[in-house]
């Protein structure tokens, strides 16, 4: 009889597990498959075991294609199962192609003559998924906010980074979820952020992938009215609840789509964007509405310098009576701009409230969790 032994941390059981034993088995006539502690997992990635060690056992031992389950006791890395190794001495040991102790098992298997083979990669039988994934998709919230920026936008792109810069933004309810999603898409809001957020990815990895900023899933994430520090990845400066902000908030949409990846590289003034995010950063400290309202002033200067379109309110564009009636103080294109939603700032909910009666604008709120 061939023995064939394998070994891994399995500590939540997957597809990809139940693949791997199937065609390890298939290497001979009986499967011995070993997992990593309760102590183990916790001495070599500080990760409580998902199960305690005998229901994994239990779990592990009932899938059809193992013969026999051991509990790896040991604490040298990468072999925490050379004990009942040696003891059962099988003739194979199977890894993956992705293994990292390749040296340690190969003189682990000399020693009882056990041939070392690696399992090439067959395509899986479902999407791939890890046990990190699985943990993220657990803990995954059932909604999330989308998020509107201020001032700073385009100094969360690490290639744009700069020392002493700053962003501010907040999140914004309603919410959103995987089934309802009550605003249009593409449209500067964050809702790529938003999407992996409820889907347990990595949202800033995500967006950094794109090669666009981080702003959007670190604000969905962390809540309230926020102001960051630019750099690389997300440096919280400060957080408050957006009260300053209630009952002032609107958006208005455009009526078309925009793209941030598309205008990523657009020439823009970086000098005006630090300027704009440093007095919104002033602005949150001093809890003063104003100095935010400025702020965004100064932002939406920037993007009509960019060629956007004059939005509603600005002298520049038609039909304004109706609105300037309202009174609106402040108003920018979101994320990208060149479409999408803009955010309007007003000094009173009741002409927010007025505005909102109009064609394209909605009232909004900042979201702060807990």
């Amino acid at each position: 009889m061939v023995r064939v032994f394998v070994s891994g941390c399995y500590d939540i059981v997957h597809a990809g597990h139940v693949q791997f034993f199937r065609e390890a088995r298939a290497l001979g006539d009986h499967l011995t498959v070993c997992f990593a502690s309760a102590e183990v997992l916790w001495f070599h990635k500080q990760r409580k075991s998902s199960l305690p060690d005998e229901h994994k056992r239990a779990l592990i031992a009932g899938l059809k294609r193992v013969d026999e389950v051991v509990v790896g006791q040991g604490l040298e890395e990468g072999i925490d199962f050379r004990e009942h190794f040696l003891r059962l001495r099988p003739d194979i040991l199977a890894v993956t192609e992705d293994d990292k102790w390749a040296d340690l098992k190969r003189a682990l298997c000399a020693e009882v003559g056990a041939k070392y083979v690696v399992m090439a990669k067959t395509p899986p039988e479902f999407p791939p998924i890890s046990t990190t994934e699985i943990v993220r998709w657990i803990r995954a919230p059932q909604v999330a906010p989308l998020r509107v920026d201020f001032a700073g936008g385009w100094l969360d792109v690490p290639r744009f980074a700069r020392a002493g810069g700053f962003i501010v933004n907040a999140a914004i309810s309603p919410t959103v979820s995987l089934r309802e999603w009550p605003y249009f898409q593409n449209a500067g809001l964050g809702g790529s952020g938003a999407w992996a957020l409820i889907n347990g990815k990595d949202g800033v990895g995500s967006e950094l992938d794109l090669g666009v900023g981080w702003q959007d899933p670190a604000v969905i994430s962390e809540t309230g009215l926020c102001v960051w520090r630019s750099g690389p990845r997300p440096d919280l400066e400060v957080k408050t609840d957006g009260a300053l902000l209630r009952g002032r908030l609107a958006l208005y949409w455009t009526g078309t789509q925009h793209s941030t990846p598309g205008v990523v590289n657009q020439t823009r003034d970086y000098d005006a964007i630090e300027r704009a995010g440093r007095t919104a950063r002033d602005a949150v400290w001093a809890n003063d509405f104003g100095g935010l309202a400025d702020a965004v002033r100064q932002s939406y200067a920037v993007q009509r310098a960019e060629a956007m379109d004059p939005l509603a309110g600005d002298p520049a564009a038609a039909g304004n009576a109706v609105l300037a009636a309202c009174r609106p103080v402040a108003w920018k294109y979101c994320g990208g701009g060149f479409g999408g939603y803009a955010v309007y700032l007003f000094n009173a909910q009741a002409d927010r409230d007025a505005a909102c009666a109009l064609p394209g604008f909605r009232p909004v709120e900042p979201y702060v969790s807990g």
